[in-house]
């Protein structure tokens, strides 16, 4: 039987340290509900769709036929990657759109939930975590493909790809944190789902996700702490060592506060939202 929540004034604030093993307590104890969720977003995204979960293939491919091609022609110059480029690219790639669609759902899970929230009593931070459960499995199905491309380009990986999801979960942390400062904003001004996506379209082409760490202007790509924790899968699976550990360090220390802080205030804010949406 589920047990009753209840809210009093200032609990959250009176409880101080403990509210965290509350926190965890409550994701757990409603571990079936973000299950349900994440199959219903999953199914519903995918719905009357021809393609069907090819989708999240053909845009990588897309994407990497037009770099290789704006290379081909000299438009852009891309230096000598460590492995094939096609399968360079789509190693970055698929790392990348855990963070842009997990941020992208994240930020508009809330609204998109409708009277799911309103209605009915549960922790909302299920609503963000589906979503980002639902990124992580479409980075899955592209994992897979460049599992094929070994194969393809006959290569080899550093056998510390065993290392890889582990050197994912500062990103995993960093995008579940912003999406859940961004879902509340959302909440408020909706206009924070477009912003989010034109920002996102913006930010890629500053973050080193289909071409190498230039030499030249370095310093804009080091104030974008996103480039190690996109770098480092790719550079663990290439190389077996992380080239700027210290870079990585610094960027996974800042996306755990950054999820820590977010996740509490979200907590904070709970008892609005319905209030909100």
């Amino acid at each position: 039987m589920q047990q009753a929540r209840v809210y009093e004034p200032h609990k959250q604030l009176k409880q101080g340290i403990m509210i965290w093993k509350e926190m965890f307590r409550e994701i757990y104890d409603y571990h079936e509900l973000l299950w349900r969720l994440f199959v219903r977003d999953l199914s519903a995204k995918y719905k009357q769709s021809l393609l069907g979960n090819a989708w999240c293939l053909l845009m990588p491919f897309v994407a990497i036929g037009t770099f290789m091609y704006l290379n081909h022609v000299g438009i852009l110059h891309i230096q000598q990657t460590s492995m094939p480029y096609p399968l360079y690219a789509l190693i970055g790639l698929s790392v990348w759109q855990i963070f842009a669609t997990g941020l992208n759902s994240g930020a508009n899970s809330l609204v998109g939930a409708g009277d799911l929230v309103t209605k009915i009593n549960f922790p909302r931070e299920v609503l963000v975590i589906a979503s980002m459960a639902q990124s992580v499995f479409e980075f899955l199905i592209k994992f897979a493909l460049v599992l094929v491309f070994f194969f393809v380009f006959n290569y080899v990986p550093s056998w510390k790809i065993i290392f890889f999801p582990f050197i994912l979960l500062p990103l995993l942390f960093l995008t579940v944190g912003l999406s859940l400062v961004l879902a509340l904003l959302n909440g408020v001004m909706r206009d924070i789902g477009n912003i989010v996506s034109l920002f996102l379209m913006f930010l890629m082409f500053l973050t080193p996700v289909l071409y190498p760490v230039p030499t030249k202007n370095f310093l804009l790509l080091k104030l974008n702490f996103l480039s190690p924790l996109i770098n480092a899968p790719r550079e663990i699976i290439a190389d077996g060592t992380i080239h700027q550990p210290g870079l990585f360090g610094v960027a996974s220390v800042i996306s755990l506060l950054i999820f820590l802080m977010s996740w509490r205030i979200f907590h904070l804010a709970e008892t609005k939202i319905p209030e909100r949406l």
